[in-house]
């Protein structure tokens, strides 16, 4: 009987994964901040006492873009979720930090994406003008069927390279950007809601966006959890059109 160890067979997923690790955000925070211009510093207790005067506070300074007391706060989030949400979730620079998992240091799990029957898959127009629609059940099969076979193929070349002695960071060359990965990504309240203006979609937002649907899911987790941490503010980024200051 063979003693070799058994492959490790794909998984298929259609979600993302949002966790809040930690956070140091309230909406006291801001208060904080912006009063320290003309009162200097406070106690919690005076910072916070009259709550409609916070409310109003915190609308105004989002309403007339006073930006920096939103930048004294912090989240932390774990993020699963296929490399190629990575590669655009990083073109947001100010205000984030990250740590991604590493193929030259870890062997990769075979756990991939695939688009699930809610997700619309066909696009029409052209850039810029363009709109997704349902695709049909062939073209979701088509597509599910193609995905599962092609990351099948190139695990497997990953498996055989790395029995053959190959190191991690040169076989993972031949992973497609489908591959899950994982993020630890820290933010404070004005980058996530810049972030938010742009990679999601809502009925209050003053300026369209056009997200990539997956990436999408990603930011409207991520909100749900800070609109628990900071209520006020997050209330007033609705308000004011959900453009971030």
């Amino acid at each position: 009987m063979s003693d070799a160890p058994i492959p490790a067979q794909p998984k298929f997923r259609d979600d993302v994964t949002v966790e809040l690790v930690k956070s140091d955000a309230r909406d006291a925070d801001v208060l904080f901040a912006a009063r320290v211009s003309t009162a200097g510093e406070q106690s919690l207790e005076e910072v916070t006492k009259d709550p409609e005067r916070s409310k109003g506070l915190i609308n105004y300074l989002m309403r007339d873009h006073h930006g920096s007391p939103f930048e004294h706060t912090s989240m932390t989030f774990f993020i699963s979720a296929p490399i190629f949400v990575f590669r655009e979730f990083m073109r947001h620079r100010a205000g984030w930090s990250y740590n991604e998992e590493s193929g030259r240091y870890r062997e990769l799990e075979p756990v991939f994406y695939i688009p699930g029957f809610d997700r619309k898959l066909v696009q029409e127009g052209k850039p810029g003008q363009y709109r997704f629609v349902e695709g049909t059940e062939e073209q979701h099969y088509l597509a599910r069927t193609a995905m599962k076979a092609s990351y099948r193929q190139a695990y497997e070349a990953y498996q055989e390279m790395l029995g053959a002695g190959v190191a991690r960071e040169v076989a993972r060359s031949v992973l497609p950007v489908g591959l899950y990965s994982s993020v630890y990504a820290t933010c404070n309240a004005r980058s996530l809601m810049h972030f938010l203006g742009l990679r999601t979609t809502h009925p209050d937002a003053k300026v369209a966006s056009f997200p990539q649907r997956e990436i999408e899911m990603v930011g409207e987790l991520m909100e749900t959890h800070w609109a628990g941490l900071m209520p006020l503010t997050h209330a007033a980024f609705n308000t004011n059109g959900r453009v971030a200051p």
